[in-house]
């Protein structure tokens, strides 16, 4: 029996189907990683520090993203979609797309047994690679 390769898939590809997707996938160097399903706990815990830094930068030059807002890395060739951003001054955008964008200088994540070992290791090892970030901020 023969393996089978997975396809890669073009970066336009892959923004069309995240489009229509009724759930978030990141894309790793042309493959596409579904997400896990959040967790009410996972996702409180996200919404309450971006509550705190929104509230904390409101009157300060930074922009708070929580979840939904895309992360490009171009030295990864991957787009992730990390739980908490922040940006200082206006963020860069990939390709004048408002879902995407490029200058974090804080990123942070909430662990789940499911995704630690990505998080801490293979997100972190991109996520270093972006000018401009600075601070990376674990969350168990």
């Amino acid at each position: 029996m023969q393996a089978t390769i997975p396809k890669k898939i073009s970066i336009e590809d892959y923004l069309k189907q995240e489009e229509k997707a009724n759930f978030k996938s990141e894309y790793i160097n042309g493959k596409i990683i579904p997400m896990a399903g959040g967790t009410v706990n996972h996702n409180q815990i996200a919404g309450n520090i971006y509550a705190e830094l929104h509230y904390a930068f409101k009157k300060q030059d930074y922009r708070v993203y929580m979840g939904d807002v895309r992360l490009w890395i171009p030295e990864k060739n991957s787009f992730t979609y990390p739980d908490i951003m922040v940006i200082e001054g206006d963020p860069i955008y990939y390709e004048n797309r408002k879902d995407t964008i490029l200058n974090p200088s804080l990123i942070i994540e909430v662990l789940s047994p499911s995704t630690e070992n990505y998080d801490k290791e293979g997100k972190f090892f991109g996520y270093r690679t972006i000018s401009g970030f600075s601070e990376y901020l674990l969350v168990s």
